[in-house]
C-alpha cells in the first residue's frame, strides 16, 4: 500500500519527470503513475539529474481506462498533477481524444474520489480558450483534443466543485523537448529555412521548463488559485523573426531573409517548406495576458530566466542532439562560434579532432579516460563557425578559460593547433600527444580529388564514407555526415585538408622546436613515413583513426607516463 501526498500522471514525459523531480526536491512523497515499460526511463533520468528518489513510488496506469488501472493501493493523495498527453502532430482523432480528452476526464474523476484531495493541476495549452465549443479535428487532432479537454474539465470541475487549476504553458523549452520550435531551429541550422512562416509580428512564446515545474508544484500551496487558469509564458519573448535572428547569431548561420504568409506556406510543397501543416496553426500574432500568472509567480518566488539565455541554451541542445536523433553529449554548446564539449575550466586532457570527423569522435576515448576532458570542433569544421584569425589564435581563444596544465591531444589535422599552442604556451601544457600526425605520414588521398569532391562527399551515404575512412559505421561517422551536409562545411573541410598538405614541412619544423614532452600514437596500417626520435606507440590492426577503432588502447597510451624528457 502506497501512502503519498502527490501523484503525477505522465511522470516519464518531458514535463512530468520535471514535476516529479521538483516535488521530490521540495520534500514531497510522490507516486509516479506511468505507462507500462516507462519505469526504467524515469529512474534513469532522475539518477542522471542527481535527484534523491527515496520518497518515490512508481506504479503503472492506463489513463484510457475509467479506473486508470490503479486499483485501491494508493492513499493519502492531496495533490494530483496530470501531465499525461499525446503531444505530436499527425495523431488519429480517436487516439488523440482517448488520451488527451477521455484520459484527462478519468484523471479528474479519480482525483475527485480521493478523500484528502487538495488540488488537481492539469496541463493544457496556451492557445486554449474558454467556451471553445466543438472542435474541428480535421485541422489537427492534437490541438483540437487539448482545447476540447480544457473546456470539458473546467465544466465538470465547476459542476462538481472539484478544486481544479489549469496550467496553460506555451512552448516549453528544456532538455528533451523536440516539438514545435525545435523543428524551426533544426531547419535553420541545416540551412533549410530560406523564409519564416507568418509575418513581422508573429509571436511564438516560450517558457523555461524549470519555471513551469516550480510554478505548478507551488500552485496547491496558494488557496485562491483553485478554479482558475494560468498562462505560463515569457511575455518578453521576441517576435518570431527577431527570435530566429537571435538564434542564428548564436549558431553563426544566416537567418531567413523574408517571411511568407501561412496561407501561402500551406499551398507550397512540404518538401520545400519543411513545415508540418499542423504546426502552422500555432503561427499567430496573438498576445496573451500573463498578469495573473505573474502575481502567483511572485508569491511563489519563481522567475523567468533571461529569454535570450534560454533560447541560446535550447539551440545548443537542438544542435547537440540533432533535434532528438541522438543522445546529446553533456556540457556541449557554442562559445563565440566554436562548438565545445566537456570541461572548459579544469580539463585534464584537451582533445582536437582530425578530418572529416568532429569532437564526437572522442566520445569513446573520453569514457575510457573517465576524467574531465575538453573537446572542440576546429574552426570552420564540424559545427564550429569559420574563424578570421589564425589556427593559433583560435587555439588561444579555446584555452583562455583553462586553469589546469592539461595534456593536449591532436589527431591528424588537429596536431596543427596542438603544436601551435605548445609552442606559444609551453608553461600551460603538461604533455603533447599526436595521434596519426598527417604531416609525418604518407600524404592523404582518402578524401582528395577534383574540385567536385566536396559535393560528392556531401552526398555520400554513411556506410560509404566509413569505408573510405577505413572505420566502422557509428556515431562519429553519423555526426560527420550530418555536418558535411550543412551549407559550406564540406567545402571548408576540403580547404582545411589542402591547407594541411601545404604546411607539412612547416609543422615538422615547428614540432622540432616544442619543448614539452611529446608522444606519438599511430595505427599499424598507417605508419609514420618521416623519421623521428620521438616515442611512438603502434596500435595493431587499425589505420588512421585508432581512437575510433581502439579507444581503450588509445586511452591507455594517453595515460602512460612514457614521454620524452623536456627539450
Amino acid at each position: 500500500m502506497a501512502h503519498t501526498d502527490s501523484i503525477v500522471f505522465g511522470a516519464a514525459g518531458f514535463i512530468g519527470r520535471s514535476l516529479v523531480a521538483e516535488l521530490l526536491r521540495t520534500g514531497h512523497t510522490v507516486t509516479a503513475a506511468l505507462r507500462a515499460g516507462s519505469q526504467d526511463r524515469l529512474r534513469t533520468w532522475l539518477d542522471g539529474h542527481g535527484v534523491d528518489s527515496t520518497g518515490l513510488t512508481i506504479t503503472t496506469t492506463d489513463i484510457g481506462e475509467p479506473d486508470l488501472a490503479l486499483g485501491d493501493d494508493i492513499h493519502g493523495v492531496r495533490d494530483v498533477y496530470n501531465a499525461a498527453a499525446l503531444m505530436k502532430f499527425g495523431l488519429d482523432a480517436e487516439v488523440a481524444r482517448r488520451v488527451n480528452l477521455d484520459g484527462a476526464v478519468y484523471v479528474l474523476e479519480w482525483a475527485a474520489r480521493q478523500p484528502d484531495l487538495r488540488r488537481v493541476v492539469h496541463i493544457s495549452g496556451y492557445r486554449t480558450v474558454e467556451d471553445a465549443g466543438e472542435q474541428d479535428y480535421g485541422n489537427g487532432a492534437y490541438e483540437a483534443s487539448k482545447i476540447e479537454a480544457d473546456g470539458t474539465l473546467r465544466r465538470i470541475a465547476a459542476e462538481r466543485d472539484i478544486p481544479l487549476t489549469v496550467a496553460n504553458p506555451s512552448g516549453v523549452l528544456g532538455p528533451g523537448q523536440y516539438f514545435g520550435l525545435s523543428d524551426i531551429i533544426d531547419n535553420l541550422w541545416r540551412g533549410r529555412l530560406p523564409a519564416l512562416p507568418g509575418s513581422a509580428d508573429t509571436f511564438v512564446p516560450v517558457v523555461d521548463l524549470d519555471y513551469v515545474a516550480r510554478f505548478m508544484v507551488g500552485l496547491p500551496t496558494v488557496p485562491d488559485t483553485a478554479g482558475k487558469s494560468y498562462a505560463l509564458l515569457d511575455a518578453t519573448t521576441p517576435a518570431l523573426p527577431q527570435l530566429i535572428q537571435l538564434v542564428a547569431e548564436h549558431l553563426h548561420v544566416d537567418p531567413p531573409r523574408f517571411t511568407l504568409p501561412t496561407a501561402l506556406v500551406r499551398r507550397l510543397p512540404r518538401a520545400l517548406t519543411h513545415a508540418d501543416p499542423e504546426a502552422l496553426h500555432f503561427i499567430s500574432s496573438d498576445r496573451y495576458d500573463t498578469s495573473a500568472s505573474d502575481v502567483v509567480a511572485r508569491r511563489l518566488g519563481v522567475s523567468h530566466p533571461p529569454v535570450g539565455d534560454l533560447l541560446r541554451t535550447y539551440a545548443d541542445q537542438i544542435v547537440a542532439s540533432r533535434n532528438g536523433a541522438v543522445t546529446p553529449t553533456p556540457k556541449s554548446g557554442f562559445r563565440e562560434g566554436t562548438w565545445i564539449v566537456g570541461e572548459q575550466v579544469d580539463p585534464e586532457y584537451v582533445l582536437l579532432h582530425g578530418i572529416p570527423v568532429d569532437s564526437d569522435s572522442w566520445d569513446d576515448v573520453a569514457r575510457e579516460l573517465d576524467v574531465p576532458v575538453l573537446a572542440a570542433d576546429l574552426p570552420g569544421l564540424g559545427r564550429s563557425a569559420a574563424s578570421s584569425g589564425s589556427i593559433g589564435d583560435w587555439m588561444d581563444q579555446l584555452m583562455a578559460p583553462v586553469r589546469t596544465r592539461p595534456v593536449i591531444v591532436g589527431h591528424s589535422f588537429g596536431a596543427w593547433p596542438a603544436i601551435e599552442f605548445a609552442l606559444r604556451h609551453p608553461d600551460r601544457v603538461s604533455r603533447l600527444v599526436l595521434i596519426a600526425p598527417a604531416f609525418l605520414q604518407r600524404p592523404a588521398s582518402r578524401l582528395t580529388g577534383s574540385p567536385l569532391a566536396a559535393e560528392v562527399v556531401k552526398r555520400m551515404p554513411m556506410a560509404k564514407l566509413a569505408a573510405q575512412l577505413g572505420i566502422p559505421e557509428g556515431p562519429a561517422v553519423a555526426s560527420a555526415v550530418a555536418n558535411l551536409r550543412r551549407p559550406g562545411v564540406a567545402q571548408r573541410t576540403f580547404a582545411a585538408l589542402r591547407a594541411a598538405g601545404a604546411t607539412r614541412d612547416e609543422l615538422a619544423a615547428k614540432l622540432a622546436l616544442v619543448t614539452v614532452p611529446v608522444d606519438i600514437i599511430v595505427g599499424a596500417q598507417d605508419p609514420l613515413t618521416e623519421p623521428t626520435d620521438l616515442p611512438v606507440t603502434i596500435i595493431a590492426d587499425t589505420g588512421h583513426y585508432p581512437h575510433l577503432t581502439h579507444p581503450d588502447q588509445v586511452a591507455q597510451a594517453l595515460r602512460s607516463e612514457r614521454t620524452t624528457a623536456a627539450r
